[in-house]
């Protein structure tokens, strides 16, 4: 278990959407964090657009929580509570909308997949030398190139006492080999109430449920560069074959689009200094 002093912990506001009334269409930023970080509640009087340029990280918003990776973002609307963690060694990056100016993509939070398009038109407004009409054609060109994912990788944990000690035992270990009659034995309840219980506050299986936190800890793993082998080991299969068969049917693609080479950071990155005078952080 991680001290308290190993996990870097920040406030930031709470605000209602529109609360803040900012000079901007999107307005983006970014920091490599070099200790495991917390990000405590909090929400912005803006839409938000989160993805990382290295590592994976995670953002959780009620009993639900996605995986933030570079070619996976989470589209967070103006004023929702959300509170998220993110593994030292994460470069992440965040794109600010003025909810006058960009429509919201649904009422609730909701995957973006970070094609290299919508990356190259991010990338050009953080250019300080972009002009007024070239600054305002990309942003329109962002907005409409912003599109929900066809897949996302979220885990939504049910809360009912009686399913508690699988999900507190396979968050500790997604390896963990107990099956669903396994559990029923030890529960001292039914597989039908184990079953029931998952499906009504998931929409999935215990098997799909644990086939999905695990596709979301092996996402983790292989954003911060380990080995495909080591993480079907450390998730549970015992062969990569079975893993990435696994992993395919939960995200639709394969482990190698996730995995990270341990590489030198760019030399664009936002220094922290700058990253302090942002208007959120006041």
């Amino acid at each position: 278990m991680k001290s308290v002093e190993a996990v870097e912990s920040r406030t930031l506001p709470v605000y209602e959407a529109g609360e803040i009334d900012v000079p901007f269409v999107i307005a983006g930023m970014d920091e490599l964090v070099s200790r495991e970080t917390r990000f405590e509640a909090h929400s912005h009087p803006t839409h938000e657009l989160l993805w990382n340029d290295r590592g994976a990280s995670t953002a959780t918003i009620g009993s639900r929580t996605w995986t933030i990776t570079s070619t996976m973002g989470l589209w967070i609307p103006a004023g929702l509570l959300h509170w998220g963690v993110l593994p030292a060694g994460t470069w992440y990056r965040t794109a600010h909308f003025g909810i006058d100016s960009a429509p919201s993509l649904s009422d609730g939070p909701v995957a973006v997949e970070m094609t290299s398009l919508l990356r190259l038109l991010l990338d050009r407004l953080t250019d300080d030398r972009l002009g007024d009409d070239s600054r305002s054609l990309t942003e329109r060109m962002v907005i409409d190139v912003l599109a929900p994912a066809e897949n996302e990788l979220m885990v939504q944990v049910p809360s009912s006492p009686v399913v508690r000690p699988i999900v507190e035992a396979i968050a500790e270990d997604p390896s963990d080999p107990r099956t669903l009659s396994d559990w029923a034995a030890e529960l001292g309840v039914s597989t039908r109430t184990i079953t029931r219980t998952f499906r009504s506050e998931t929409g999935l299986s215990l098997g799909r449920w644990v086939a999905a936190v695990r596709a979301q800890r092996a996402v983790m793993l292989l954003g911060h560069g380990t080995d495909v082998d080591d993480v079907a080991e450390q998730v549970g299969y015992r062969s990569a074959s079975a893993f990435g068969a696994a992993f395919r049917r939960i995200t639709g693609t394969t482990p190698g689009m996730f995995r990270v080479a341990d590489v030198p950071i760019a030399t664009g990155a936002v220094p922290i200094e700058r990253l302090r005078r942002t208007w959120f952080r006041h």
